[in-house]
């Protein structure tokens, strides 16, 4: 390579891992374990590799050593509530009573410009201290929630996906808006938003049992109108939620075919949870090649129960992993790496590390429809990457000490770490997070 390539390039040293593909369909975990990888002046990826081999091309190049520490793509969190972050581990709740007794609560302070502003600030500050660099979000039923959390996420230079929340039965009067509104104001919104910058747009009905057929018609349509964005709900997540379906849409065959129904079920379209599905929706769901949101730290939480990975994998469904702050009590995907590892051990399942990376990283920006852009460390994809310390703590480098190899100091990070494991967080090369 020529050594042009590498003007105003700046390598990041230390042992750099990524997926370059799903390591259940072979060895597609590359990593360097004294690694470079090199950023162009643009926050673009140019290449990584070993060390040794790249330091004779590039003898002027800027060197960032990070020491022992991992080099990782930034992860990526499909399903998240930036306006829940007040009510994070709130007490003795299972879904609709955690609706009513915490949601819609917390979300009707989200109709004033300053309250949206300042919980996005926070939010996006929290998901870059643990590592997360892309993330699908669920505003609040306000355009300006929106607005907010797109315009600090433009301030950071993030890639983000978010969505006004499509609701128009059994919630709080102010929480609620008609078809028409809906429809309309979710236009406005996509014009303005999606595509610009680093930012996109998830059409975002909060689930079936709070629209009525006419609202999902309306969100089937923004489908057809604007075949780039996505489509972002929840899908079969509690016993009970499942069961007020089948009594609000008695002509429909299950949960998904309410979606199905209305033109929501495709290849742009994630399901946060999943977790109850039957066998006629798990083979919907491979055909119509939508993908779904695991998240395990909210499912064990408000105890909604435990996902079935390796029926998604039978029926080819995308995974990805999730947060859902606040039914999730956890920001840091380290720790829905953890308590996913324990909820497929629960089913006889098990995540290795490599998968267990894969599903955080290029698997959410499959599951995103952006693996053309982030996820791995290809060349040309934005360097959007987490510096991960394993040594953290002193039982996280008392376990590293005792490690004999890569495989095991990497599962032992994935399953011990959190927020303070994250050395940096980088933006497209940049400096975003640093940890004191």
């Amino acid at each position: 390579m020529k050594p042009s390539v590498f003007k105003g390039a700046v390598a990041h040293r230390g042992v750099v891992v990524h997926a370059l593909d799903d390591p259940l369909k072979g060895d597609y975990l590359q990593h360097f374990d004294d690694g470079i990888l090199v950023v162009d002046s643009t926050g673009h990826v140019i290449e990584a590799g070993y060390a040794a081999q790249m330091l004779e091309r590039m003898p002027d190049m800027e060197i960032v050593d990070h020491g022992d520490c991992f080099i990782m793509p930034g992860y990526i969190d499909t399903h998240i509530h930036y306006p829940q972050t007040g009510v994070i581990a709130s007490f003795g709740s299972q879904l609709i009573d955690w609706l009513n007794r915490y949601t819609f609560p917390a979300e009707l302070a989200y109709d004033d410009e300053e309250n949206a502003h300042s919980g996005a600030h926070f939010f996006i500050n929290e998901l870059l201290r643990n590592g997360t660099t892309t993330a699908q979000v669920f505003a609040t039923v306000h355009p300006i929630s929106v607005d907010a959390f797109f315009t600090v996420s433009r301030e950071h230079n993030l890639r983000m996906l978010c969505g006004k929340v499509m609701m128009d039965r059994h919630a709080p009067e102010g929480l609620l808006d008609t078809p028409s509104s809906s429809y309309e104001q979710t236009a406005a919104l996509i014009e303005k938003w999606h595509g610009k910058a680093r930012l996109d747009y998830s059409v975002t009905p909060r689930f079936a049992p709070t629209s009525t057929s006419e609202q999902l018609g309306f969100a089937g349509r923004l489908l057809e109108e604007y075949p780039s964005v996505r489509l972002h709900t929840h899908l079969s997540e509690n016993h009970q939620e499942i069961e007020w379906v089948k009594e609000l849409f008695p002509k429909s065959m299950d949960y998904l075919d309410v979606y199905d129904q209305h033109g929501l079920v495709g290849p742009n379209s994630i399901f946060a949870h999943s977790i109850h599905l039957n066998e006629r929706e798990w083979k919907r769901m491979g055909e119509a090649q939508s993908a779904i949101a695991f998240c395990p730290c909210s499912n064990l939480f408000i105890g909604s129960g435990l996902f079935d990975l390796a029926k998604a994998d039978r029926y080819g469904v995308q995974t990805s992993l999730a947060t859902d702050v606040g039914g999730g009590d956890s920001f840091s995907m380290l720790r829905v790496i953890n308590e996913g590892y324990k909820v497929l051990q629960m089913s006889g399942q098990n995540l290795n590390a490599a998968r267990a990376l894969y599903l955080a990283t290029l698997g959410g920006a499959k599951a995103l429809g952006l693996d053309n852009v982030v996820g791995n460390f290809e060349a040309g994809k934005e360097a959007d990457f987490v510096v991960v310390d394993p040594k953290a703590t002193p039982l996280m480098a008392h376990r590293y000490a005792l490690s004999s190899n890569f495989d095991q100091r990497l599962f032992a990070t994935l399953m011990m770490g959190d927020d303070r494991a994250i050395k940096e967080t980088r933006i497209m090369g940049v400096l975003a997070h640093q940890r004191d």
